[in-house]
């Protein structure tokens, strides 16, 4: 398979871009490049190959959630710009 002008066209348009001509010619060149590099990939004897399913041996180690470092309602409302007693008071930014 060879990447042509008229699939570049076809891939500007389905991505929305809009693309120079030496943009279009490097991106030619990119792919092609990369269809190349695939088809060499191919040529490799994989029958003999388990399946990768991790690239390391290592197992996660899990740690329980512990709450740690919180602060109390009135320190953190403290430096606020704008606070209720409660709550913090931000601009509106949605109008329904």
């Amino acid at each position: 398979m060879q990447i042509d002008k008229d699939l570049i066209s076809r891939l500007e348009h389905l991505a929305r871009l809009e693309l120079s001509e030496s943009e279009k010619d490097q991106l030619r060149g990119d792919l092609n490049n990369i269809l190349i590099l695939v088809e060499k990939l191919q040529e490799l004897d994989t029958d003999q190959v388990e399946p990768l399913v991790y690239i390391n041996e290592e197992v996660n180690v899990w740690r329980e959630d512990e709450v740690q470092g919180q602060v109390d309602r009135h320190s953190a409302l403290q430096n606020a710009p704008q606070a209720s007693e409660e709550f913090f008071i931000v601009p509106k930014i949605i109008d329904l």
